[in-house]
């Protein structure tokens, strides 16, 4: 079975120290391409990921969401999977493979990790994101009757999928808003356990109360929103 063209798309925010690691685990004989999306970071961001053979993408509006949608806009053609990952080394690159093999050999459209379901490193996952992720994924049952485990960035989505989705949150909606759609368009989705640690640094989202709290927010209201768009539109 021949490899599908994937590309890697890495959002980046001041993530010096770590993004050569990722860079450099990444297994290149099932990568095309790595784009790694600079979202207006004061340090050397870009000149590392560059690099360490990344092709590097300025984005100055920050969001999560806008660093993702910048990084879709730079694939190259005739590219059939994308797969999202941070820049931080939370993920194990090495679990691309475990991704790509999934996505063809089950032939699914989106297979999300589960760290859940996984190995997680003590003090990788915050109690309030557990607690959030729990709520979230509880909430997306009710409303579709779907079993999720895990909004985790790290993901592999077939390109004519991905297109179908029209994506549009900019920010900490976008995972959610992944998932969200892809059931109401019917996809294929599996989840597949994985290893996962701390990250290198300090999250811009969960480092925080505040950050944690409106990250918390517009997941749910992201969920009610796309939910209510569907039902009454």
């Amino acid at each position: 079975m021949s490899r599908p063209k994937s590309v890697v798309v890495i959002p980046a925010y001041n993530e010096e120290k770590s993004i050569g690691r990722v860079l450099e685990e990444i297994p290149r004989d099932w990568i095309q391409e790595v784009i790694v999306v600079d979202n207006g970071s004061s340090d050397s961001t870009a000149a590392v990921a560059r690099r360490s053979g990344a092709k590097v993408v300025f984005e100055p509006r920050r969001g999560y969401g806008t660093a993702c949608l910048s990084g879709i806009a730079h694939l190259p053609e005739q590219t059939e999977v994308v797969v999202f990952m941070d820049g931080d080394y939370s993920d194990y690159p090495g679990e691309i493979p475990n991704l790509l093999s999934n996505l063809s050999s089950r032939e699914a459209d989106l297979v999300i990790v589960s760290r859940v379901l996984g190995r997680w490193e003590k003090g990788s996952l915050t109690f309030p994101q557990r607690v959030g992720n729990w709520l979230s994924t509880l909430l997306i049952k009710w409303l579709y009757g779907h079993v999720y485990t895990d909004l985790g960035p790290f993901r592999a989505i077939k390109t004519e999928a991905l297109t179908r989705l029209k994506m549009q949150d900019s920010n900490f909606g976008w995972t959610v808003e992944m998932q969200v759609k892809a059931l109401q368009h019917g996809l294929k989705i599996i989840e597949v356990p994985v290893r996962y640690r701390k990250r290198i640094g300090k999250s811009k989202i969960s480092g925080t109360i505040s950050g944690t709290l409106k990250a918390g927010v517009k997941i749910l209201w992201t969920i009610g929103k796309l939910y209510a768009q569907a039902r009454f539109h």
